[in-house]
């Protein structure tokens, strides 16, 4: 397996908090690979709602997105396509 990963600069008002990180573990969890958002160091599981928040991500944060697994290139323009709609 190889591993694919983007950089994002969060757009959203609110960050990934509340309805944005809900909208991500959504998408990300139609995937079969493994997702991923590392932030400071900090990497947590991108399908899980306490993760994703445990991260405190603001807007303006800029986040790397992880995808591992046999679907990561279509996962990756997937949740991509998110921030570009301005997750």
């Amino acid at each position: 397996m190889s591993l694919k990963n983007i950089q994002v600069t969060v757009q959203s008002e609110t960050g990934l908090h509340a309805r944005p990180a809900s909208q991500f573990v959504s998408e990300a969890s139609k995937y079969l690979s493994d997702i991923k958002i590392e932030k400071n160091n900090k990497t947590v599981n991108g399908k899980s709602i306490m993760n994703v928040l445990s991260l405190c991500v603001n807007n303006g944060d800029q986040i790397t997105i992880i995808a591992d697994g046999e679907d990561e290139d279509i996962a990756i323009q997937g949740v991509l396509a998110l921030f570009e709609k301005g997750l």
